[in-house]
């Protein structure tokens, strides 16, 4: 019989994290949009050789396809938003740093 591991004495030297990685997100968005766009057609055109335990993939593929124009829709948006919100953060630092040098 073995002797349980301790981890505790393990010394854990973790690296930094790395940078988050940049994507077209828009892009991303209607790739997968036309998919389930692609999906939806597919399950209609072959709906009468379901079962109908099996139907509830074109409701997936219909949910799916609003999801994407949604997103489509938002993801500029939240885009502008956080670089609006990133502009008053910097503004604001600024401004506090003048202050702090006029005192």
């Amino acid at each position: 019989m073995r002797k349980p591991v301790s981890l505790g004495r393990v010394s854990r030297k973790l690296r930094p994290a790395p940078p988050p990685l940049e994507a077209n997100d828009q892009l991303v968005t209607a790739v997968i949009t036309a998919a389930w766009a692609v999906g939806l057609v597919s399950v209609l055109v072959l709906r009468d050789d379901l079962s109908p335990a099996d139907r509830w993939w074109v409701w997936t593929c219909a949910v799916g396809l609003c999801l994407g124009l949604f997103g489509l829709w938002y993801v500029p948006r939240l885009k502008r938003a956080r670089a609006r919100q990133a502009q008053r953060r910097a503004q604001a630092r600024a401004e506090a740093e003048t202050e702090a040098r006029a005192d």
